[in-house]
């Protein structure tokens, strides 16, 4: 059996100009990886090995520092004068190049999903002083060919401003450069959010905004011509995608987006203003991320850690008068009001009204389930909450639930405050 190292061989899973991809085998961790080996023949001392090198070595420096459920994990390299790899996570769905054809373009709904997952990402990567520098389709692989989930890969062009300059160089793929990466200008997170906004561009549309026969006529044209907006290739395409596009790929620097969290901020709201699909009865991810980090419960949890919790939490809209949880019923999880408005009864007297970013029922996870419900809660207009219960809690990560507990001894410290007041003015 063919091996790299300790990794067997399965398959080939593609070849670029300067490395080969393989599906490998890790027998200790008894999973599936891809292995980017770089061609034998450029491990011959040239003009071009040092470069080569570099870029293996900007990879294999990621190892185990961005640890983010959208960036593809790096778990090994080895580059020496016999052999250049590196071993990363393997994410069996492919790439978004697939989706950069007019006959096989992906829906509104589920192109905003994947940009703003990519937004997210980034901007984690960029708080660990990491900007990737060559965002483009084929560096964001998808988890499934069907799914909205996405990994980014291939930080090998990556700066990291910790410790490097920021100063430009020609690394990265000329169609999706920045006008400042073009012109050899230092750089900095807002080249990645103009690549986004080509990406972004070329899932809408099936084109990418500047094409000409040579990179010459290529970078001349992205440093001195404004692309046409998608909607002039596609009528169909909403206002609002138009308009964040634009102002992801803008020239002028102070009329770009200045930061992650706005694009991020337009991705969301494109959902609130206009119906990008017909149902709306599920929330999307993106929004639902939106919520939570908006709510003052969750103001000390990371990205990381509101993405946990958007995949373990159920989310269910309610009708006004449903009973959510009723007194003297035992329970084993709590939820958060994400909108509505609910009230808390006691024997049916009314304790308290509750709005958006409130939680309730957490005193069950402390009697580990055993314990009755003290009152019972019941919206009073339609409403929408998560629940989460407590086995899903206990997957979550170390980190998330300490912030969730820390959480619910602030909640507990306001009502004993509110009700020993209430009792001070009997």
């Amino acid at each position: 059996m063919e091996r790299i190292g300790k990794y067997e061989i399965r398959r080939k899973l593609g070849e670029g100009a300067t490395s080969t991809v393989y599906l490998g085998y890790d027998p200790f961790a008894q999973a599936e990886v891809a292995i980017k080996r770089l061609h034998p023949e450029l491990l011959r001392i040239t003009d071009h090995t040092t470069l080569y090198h570099h870029l293996l070595l900007n990879e294999a420096a990621l190892a185990g520092k961005l640890q983010h459920p959208h960036i593809a994990q790096i778990h090994d390299a080895v580059i020496d004068d016999r052999d250049a790899y590196v071993v990363m996570e393997y994410v069996p769905g492919g790439t978004l190049e697939a989706f950069t054809t007019p006959d096989n373009l992906l829906s509104f709904e589920r192109l905003v999903e994947i940009v703003f997952k990519c937004t997210r990402a980034l901007d984690y990567a960029y708080l660990q002083g990491v900007t990737h520098r060559d965002i483009k389709p084929a560096n964001i692989l998808l988890v499934s060919p069907t799914g909205q989930d996405i990994k980014i890969s291939d930080f090998g062009a990556a700066i990291f401003t910790a410790s490097e300059t920021t100063q430009g160089t020609q690394l990265g793929s000329p169609a999706y450069m920045s006008p400042e990466q073009v012109r050899e200008l230092p750089v900095d997170h807002r080249t990645d959010i103009y690549s986004l906004g080509v990406v972004m561009y070329e899932l809408l549309t099936g084109q990418r905004p500047f094409e000409a026969g040579n990179n010459a006529s290529l970078i001349y044209q992205i440093a001195h011509h404004v692309a046409p907006p998608p909607s002039s290739l596609r009528p169909e395409i909403p206002p609002e995608l138009d308009a964040i596009v634009g102002r992801a790929m803008q020239r002028d620097l102070d009329q770009r987006y200045a930061t992650w969290m706005e694009f991020s901020h337009d991705l969301a709201q494109a959902y609130r203003n206009r119906k990008l699909a017909p149902d709306r009865s599920e929330l999307p991810e993106s929004e639902k991320f939106e919520r939570l980090r908006a709510f003052r419960f969750f103001r000390e949890f990371s990205d990381v850690e509101i993405w946990e919790i958007v995949r373990l939490a159920e989310w269910r809209s309610l009708e006004a008068g449903t009973v959510v949880m009723q007194e003297g019923e035992p329970g084993n999880y709590f939820c958060v009001l994400v909108e509505g408005e609910l009230r808390v009864l006691k024997q049916d007297h009314l304790l308290d009204t509750l709005s958006a970013g409130d939680c309730f029922g957490e005193m069950a996870l402390f009697a580990a389930g055993r314990g009755a419900r003290t009152s019972s809660v019941e919206t009073l207009t339609p409403a929408r909450i998560l629940t989460i219960r407590a086995p899903a809690l206990l997957r979550a990560s170390a980190v998330c639930q300490m912030h969730f507990y820390k959480g619910f001894l602030e909640v507990l410290a306001t009502r004993l405050s509110v009700a020993n007041s209430r009792i001070a003015s009997v």
